[in-house]
């Protein structure tokens, strides 16, 4: 009939999973790269001139501390000593004449044979001597500390490194000989921005045990001992804007060597932060946004902020509270505006508690 009304087709109102965001107590573990120093590390250095008579250890053999490592030539050295022992023997011996003499001078001013002016000549003869003797006694010190310095021995027991030189080798002072490395315990740096740094100190102050981390090992393999922060650098780096941490690991087995790599775990508790979904979100312009579904079910753009990205979770910083609603998945498909039938679906909070394990 042509008075008949048109009928059009009603919109279509899809249903959506909906969630909320949920409170809870996690913990979540940051990786950071890590360079592996022995505690003690020490270069043994050649402290004399002169040619390697011996070499007595070999490249990464256990040493004690005290045991001899290596002679350099000691003949010359010797001389030395020998002829700085001559002049102190020749000093006393001088100095001793000097002395009777002074004792005659005096015995003949007492009976005015002398002036009293050759007294005084025999007491500045015998001081002159003495100080003599003080110099030659020094030489026989330096003498006899560089004849030690060609037997160089051990400062604590260590590994020992790559030996560069061999048997006949001509060193000077300064020349490296090895490297030696205590490696019962090593040290593991690693950089951390400002803002973990900030959250390590405030929850540290919280929980003694905050300053436990564990160590993941090249192969991926996890150090069997756990280890402790000990230090923090005093200051950023300016060009990073991290700052160095140090942390002590326990080493028995030896299994970590000095110049090593490995990576830090931290673990962070977090206590009462609110969290959801990242599939629930989406960035625009740097910015990140959820569907919130209001009372009308309709879809609202809501700006939110995140702190933190914990595996498939965000932690919130703003913008949500637990008893709103956001659409939790099929965000592709919805648009500002649109209606929905919303179907209330539970975060998985798995990924949450696992942290925790």
């Amino acid at each position: 009939m042509a008075c008949s009304s048109h009928k059009e087709n009603p919109i279509k109102i899809e249903t959506f999973p909906v969630t909320s965001p949920v409170i809870l107590d996690t913990s979540y573990i940051k990786e950071y790269v890590a360079d592996l120093h022995a505690v003690k590390n020490v270069e043994i250095r050649a402290r004399v001139y002169g040619e390697i008579k011996k070499i007595h250890i070999d490249e990464g053999q256990a040493v004690k501390q005290g045991q001899l490592l290596f002679s350099i030539e000691d003949y010359s050295y010797r001389e030395e000593l020998s002829k700085a022992n001559s002049n102190l023997k020749n000093a006393v011996a001088e100095a001793k004449s000097a002395e009777l003499d002074l004792v005659n001078a005096k015995t003949l001013l007492e009976k005015n044979i002398v002036s009293s002016t050759e007294v005084a000549r025999a007491e500045a003869k015998l001081e002159a001597l003495n100080a003599k003797i003080e110099e030659a006694r020094s030489l026989v010190s330096n003498a006899s500390l560089k004849l030690s310095f060609t037997q160089i021995k051990a400062p604590f027991d260590g590994l020992i490194d790559r030996i560069p030189l061999k048997m006949g080798s001509l060193v000077n002072e300064g020349t490296l000989l090895t490297t030696i490395s205590d490696n019962n315990e090593v040290f593991a740096y690693f950089n951390v921005s400002e803002n973990e740094y900030l959250n390590f100190v405030t929850h540290a102050k919280q929980q003694a045990e905050k300053r436990e981390v564990s160590l993941l090992l090249a192969n991926s393999a996890e150090h069997p001992y756990k280890g402790k922060i000990e230090t923090i650098e005093g200051e950023f780096d300016k060009a990073t804007g991290n700052i160095s941490f140090r942390a002590r690991f326990p080493n028995p087995d030896k299994i970590l060597k000095h110049g090593a790599s490995g990576k830090v775990l931290l673990k962070t508790n977090l206590n009462k932060v609110m969290i959801i979904p990242q599939k629930s979100t989406f960035d625009i312009q740097d910015k990140t946004f959820v569907f919130l579904v209001d009372q009308n079910n309709e879809v609202k753009l809501q700006n939110i902020k995140t702190k933190l990205r914990l595996p498939h979770l965000f932690v919130l910083e703003s913008g949500l509270s637990p008893k709103d609603r956001i659409v939790y998945e099929g965000l592709q498909r919805v648009r500002e505006g649109d209606k929905i039938i919303p179907e209330p679906t539970s975060i998985d909070l798995y990924s949450a508690n696992s942290i925790n394990n």
